[in-house]
């Protein structure tokens, strides 16, 4: 990728951006205004490949922490379902389900957290020997 310029890092941009955003690489292609095979190539050159899975890491981080800002409210309407005698039974059974799994996360996210200190700790008590 050496030797193309400024020209072709935007194109690059462009093409990791409609990556993300289109259903598929012909439409990224399309969308970029360069050739399918040309966006093939470039899928096969590493730097490249860093820089669109870096980029797909951000968007999904910034999913989960989207999900994660709007749980609060996603429990409470499972919660109002899970004990609404009008919701439909089957539809109850799975809110109180995924009531059940927010509190198994939970438990293993205090899990993770747990060992995560122990760890660090272990580390320190090493690297002080």
């Amino acid at each position: 990728m050496k030797g193309h310029g400024t020209k072709f890092q935007r194109k690059k941009e462009a093409a990791i951006t409609a990556l993300l955003t289109q259903r598929n690489h012909e439409e990224a292609a399309k969308a970029v205004g360069i050739d399918l095979k040309t966006l093939k190539r470039w899928l096969r050159v590493p730097e490249f490949i860093e820089e669109w899975r870096r980029a797909r890491w951000e968007v999904a981080e910034q999913s989960y922490a989207r999900a994660q800002q709007n749980s609060g409210a996603a429990t409470s309407v499972l919660l109002m379902l899970m004990a609404d005698k009008a919701t439909p039974p089957s539809s109850r059974i799975r809110a109180a389900l995924g009531i059940l799994d927010l509190s198994r996360d939970a438990l293993d996210l205090d899990i993770e957290t747990r060992v995560s200190a122990l760890e660090r700790s272990t580390d320190l008590s090493k690297s002080g020997s």
